[in-house]
């Protein structure tokens, strides 16, 4: 058989911090015949570190992960290679990160429930120029969008709401109007669809805004 007439397989670098789910990554995209695993990482410090070395075709990568996150290894690698092809895994469909990450050039997202069906088109996609998006993040990410970004301010009460200040201790310390930190809170609790400032805490942890 002429070999050169072989396609090169895709080249792949997983970056998870879950030894078993790399592993399980691994041994997928090993079985195909065009494809190659060519590297593993554990967080996003060591995810640029092994890019800029392998300089794979495409990367999956975990958006949550220790020391740094997906997001940010993301734009790292995308600001060093701006053609990077990077696939973000995530465990939550609506994660605030997600949105970070389409800004931030990722080509696709993977949720780890549909993994085992997912992984090998994905990867196939992406490595052809498409975007993969599931449905399911799609349609958060619309109603996300809609709603427009916490403003700097809205984002200092949560936090102070988030360690359990009251109103007006938040506006001590902002030096603001109890009634203007209600407002803003009003405006928190709109844009997270919260029903009280507990359950928008509770919201905005889940979906990363804020981290305690």
């Amino acid at each position: 058989m002429d070999m050169s007439s072989t396609p090169r397989p895709i080249t792949v670098l997983v970056v998870d911090d879950h030894p078993l789910l790399r592993a399980g990554l691994g041994e997928a995209i090993s079985s195909q015949t065009d494809m190659r695993l060519v590297g593993e990482a554990c967080n996003g410090i060591e995810a640029i570190q092994r890019y800029k070395e392998l300089r794979p075709d495409v990367t999956i990568m975990d958006i949550a992960m220790p020391e740094m996150d997906g997001v940010t290894a993301l734009l790292e690698i995308r600001r060093e290679c701006n053609n990077a092809r990077v696939v973000m895994l995530t465990t939550y469909k609506g994660d605030a990160q997600i949105l970070r990450a389409v800004q931030g050039g990722a080509v696709g997202f993977m949720l780890k429930s549909t993994l085992r069906k997912e992984l090998l088109d994905t990867v196939r996609g992406v490595h052809t120029g498409q975007r993969r998006i599931p449905p399911e993040i799609a349609m958060e990410l619309a109603q996300h969008m809609g709603q427009g970004p916490l403003s700097s301010r809205e984002m200092e009460v949560l936090n102070y709401a988030a360690s359990g200040h009251s109103n007006r201790r938040i506006a001590e310390r902002l030096t603001i109007s109890e009634e203007t930190v209600k407002a803003h809170m009003k405006n928190v609790l709109a844009k997270l669809a919260a029903n009280d400032r507990t359950h928008a805490v509770t919201i905005a942890l889940r979906r990363g805004i804020i981290t305690i």
